[in-house]
């Protein structure tokens, strides 16, 4: 059963940084840095997208197996 639950360790942030842009963030993990505020929320945003979808297909190909059986 897949969960929704984003644990610390995998979880995306994006904090400011001295020089005045911004890094996102995968748990302790720099994904990317150097951006202005709109393009790490952008960035972040996309990559939750991507990994509802993810999920979703995941869902969706369990759905189809135990249909078939």
């Amino acid at each position: 059963m897949a969960s929704d639950a984003v644990t610390t360790h995998d979880a995306i942030r994006v904090k400011p940084t001295q020089d005045g842009t911004y890094t996102v963030y995968r748990g302790t993990s720099v994904l990317v840095s150097g951006l202005t505020r709109a393009q790490a929320e952008l960035y972040e945003a996309s990559i939750i997208q991507q990994a509802r979808q993810q999920t979703q297909h995941v869902q969706q190909d369990a759905a189809a197996a135990r249909s078939v059986h």
